[in-house]
């Protein structure tokens, strides 16, 4: 059988499935990044990792495959093991082989099991339908420096016009003029005043409307300034609920059919310093008893390192108490 379809299945709505003596598929949400050197945008994923330690059966993959093909769980549990050792043997052989979906399993040179994911799947719900994509660059900088060159180069041929046109004045040498010639100005003069005259009169009315329209408009500044906005209606208080963080990763210390029991190891883990719960029975009559509970799964596994040096069957619960 296999069972690297059903892994698939499960790790879309769970955050752990472990493969029963084998180990546990883990995912991390990644949120939405930019690669700024490519200019690709990429969507919300769930990435995928893989922890060799993790081997203890939760029941959760055998479940799954006894409820998709109508058999029992016994035989579930069968085909996994089954399943696990074709597994090892390919690796023995072959050091690598590749899960459907998943990703590539493969041993170093130190014979440790290195997992690398498959990047064709997304098993995040919320990003369905999402793909990356990439944005061609917006050169706003190119366009800015076109733009300063074109009016440095308007603004010297301005200057160079400039320098061209200039007019040298040279100082009016004064003669003497004739009596004949100041009557004719005088003549002159005459003639004109009747449009200069007007010209002046214009001016002044001109000069009048404009002190008009500056008085009105520095009252109108002024009643701007002195106007005050109310707010008949005020805004509804705002009422900030703080909600505790949700510790869905916890380290099992054991599951016992006697409460007793679960009781004495529960009293234990305390005097030795533990956060140690007790939870409700399992589905199998069992008496489950915590270690702790963690908001992240990088602090669980820390935790675990830990508590395999003196416990190696502590195992890791992924779930919303």
């Amino acid at each position: 059988m296999k069972i690297e379809h059903y892994i698939s299945q499960l790790l879309y709505r769970h955050q752990c499935v472990t493969v029963p003596g084998f180990g546990a598929f883990l995912t991390e949400i990644q949120s939405a990044h930019l690669h700024e050197n490519t200019n690709s945008f990429y969507p919300p994923k769930k990435v995928i990792s893989f922890n060799s330690h993790l081997k203890n059966n939760d029941g959760l993959l055998a479940n799954h495959i006894a409820q998709i093909e109508k058999s029992t769980y016994e035989n579930a549990v069968a085909s996994i093991e089954s399943e696990v050792v074709i597994w090892n043997s390919i690796l023995q052989v072959n050091e690598k082989f590749t899960l459907k979906n998943i990703g590539e399993l493969s041993l170093n040179s130190e014979k440790n099991l290195v997992f690398t994911p498959s990047e064709n799947i997304n098993y995040l719900k919320e990003s369905f339908g999402l793909n990356s994509f990439v944005s061609p660059a917006i050169k706003r900088e190119q366009y800015k420096q076109e733009a300063e060159t074109f009016y440095k180069e308007e603004f010297v041929e301005e200057v160079a016009v400039e320098e061209k046109e200039t007019i040298a004045f040279e100082p009016e040498v004064r003669k003497k003029r004739s009596y004949l010639k100041y009557a004719a100005i005088i003549v002159l003069a005459l003639s004109a005043t009747g449009s200069i005259g007007f010209k002046l009169y214009q001016d002044h009315i001109d000069q009048e409307t404009l002190l008009v329209e500056t008085a009105v408009q520095k009252q109108v500044q002024n009643k701007i300034q002195e106007a005050t906005f109310l707010i008949d209606n005020t805004l509804p208080t705002v009422t900030l609920t703080v909600t505790s963080e949700k510790l869905s990763y916890h380290i099992v210390a054991g599951a016992f059919r006697n409460e007793e029991n679960a009781q004495n190891v529960y009293n234990d883990l305390l005097k030795s310093g533990f956060k140690a719960r007790r939870i409700a029975p399992n589905k199998h009559g069992l008496f489950p008893v915590l270690y702790g509970s963690y908001a992240t799964n990088a602090e669980a596994q820390e935790a675990m390192t830990k508590i395999h040096e003196t416990n190696p069957d502590a195992w890791l619960l992924v779930k919303a108490l």
